[in-house]
């Protein structure tokens, strides 16, 4: 996400708790947050796709997803 949207977020939270929101200005907050989110679980995803859990033998194993 660019340091533009990060920045608009917090211009948001801020004036939120000083003054509050329009009801555009809410969507604009509830979009980019989402937005925000979704690329945070995108990354966070691909960095336990690559992790490998190393056993006290030496042996390395892919972390598997939890199941549900």
């Amino acid at each position: 996400m660019e340091k533009e949207k990060i920045e608009r977020i917090n211009a948001l939270a801020k004036k939120a708790k000083a003054e509050g929101l329009t009801d555009e200005e809410r969507a604009e907050q509830k979009a980019l947050r989402e937005e925000y989110i979704a690329g945070f679980r995108k990354n966070l995803r691909g960095i336990l796709d690559n992790t490998y859990i190393q056993t006290p033998d030496g042996n390395k194993k892919k972390m598997e997803p939890k199941s549900k």
